[in-house]
């Protein structure tokens, strides 16, 4: 019976344009990850062209996406991040993440049981073949090794910069107000990013670092790693961006030689139809885009 209720619906919508009754107040979550494949997805590992997924680095098993280096011999700086299709500006943007195994050896050491998400990051395609890390505001993902305690949900600004109650930080990363999450241990991260004017990290519902005004930097990461260090042939350009405004971009998981899985990558879009009589209209939007309306 219940499936010839859903077969007449459907042709009722096809015959009259009929729709559910919209929910202002319930938000539409996109799924990034399907949790089956990597579909929708852009790869770019440092050394090889776009979307070589260089020995398996990145993979999916048991709905999760793994960052995998179970066919390396050894790390050699191949780092690595798997971009979502499309650009945001205003969004939230939440996972679970997990570090699993043992770092791969070659792996820096501050690597190790090290990882995160890039926003307002720039696109796959336009990173050049050796750069290492694209420019973007880093939500760093770190856990304990039962010797030390180490925060997570911290910012590293790879290219870039940002304030706090109105000051520039210039250090490279700011560590947050976290607890110390071990490994094995699936953590909840969300990012909540409006535009260029604020932005907060959550772990676990709790808010543990927020900044402002996110830039372009004039240095990649400082005065000793400059960006010929990042892999940048042309980095005359980025030199000349200083102080730009880092307004939208893309969204990336991160690959820096620890294995780490991500599973419920979601995103809830800020932006988009504010009017009520709107057939899409949404009270919880940030942004109006009301080119994305549907009327009747």
């Amino acid at each position: 019976m219940k499936a010839i209720l859903g077969y007449c619906f459907i042709i009722l919508v096809l015959l009259f344009g009929c729709e559910p009754a919209n929910d202002p107040a319930k938000e539409e979550w996109i799924q990034l990850f399907n949790g089956t494949d990597l579909t929708g997805w852009d790869i770019k590992v440092a050394g090889s062209d776009l979307n070589v997924n260089l020995n398996n680095t990145f993979r999916v098993a048991d709905g999760s996406l793994k960052v995998d280096y179970k066919e390396y011999a050894r790390f050699n700086g191949e780092f690595g991040h798997i971009y979502y299709r499309d650009p945001f500006s205003y969004y939230r943007v939440r996972l679970e993440y997990k570090f699993v195994g043992q770092q791969l050896e070659g792996g820096p050491p501050w690597a190790r049981l090290n990882s995160g998400i890039m926003v307002h990051s720039q696109s796959a395609k336009s990173l050049e073949k050796n750069q290492t890390f694209p420019v973007s505001l880093e939500m760093q993902f770190l856990a304990g090794d039962g010797k030390e305690e180490r925060t997570t949900g911290n910012l590293c600004t790879p290219g870039t910069e940002v304030y706090r109650d109105g000051l520039r930080i210039e250090a490279h990363c700011i560590d947050s107000d976290s607890k110390t999450y071990a490994a094995n241990e699936w953590v909840k991260a969300e990012a909540v990013v409006l535009s260029d004017s604020i932005i907060h990290h959550i772990i676990n519902g709790d808010t543990v670092l927020s900044y402002e005004r996110p830039h372009i930097s004039e240095l990649f990461v400082s005065k000793d790693n400059n960006w010929t260090f990042g892999g940048f042939l042309d980095s005359l350009q980025w030199i000349q961006k200083k102080d730009v405004a880092l307004a939208e971009g893309y969204i990336a998981l991160q690959a820096e030689s620890h294995p780490v899985e991500f599973r419920k990558v979601e995103l809830l879009n800020l932006r988009g139809c504010t009017d009520p009589r709107a057939l899409n209209y949404k009270s919880y939007l940030i942004q109006s885009d009301n080119t994305q309306c549907r009327y009747k």
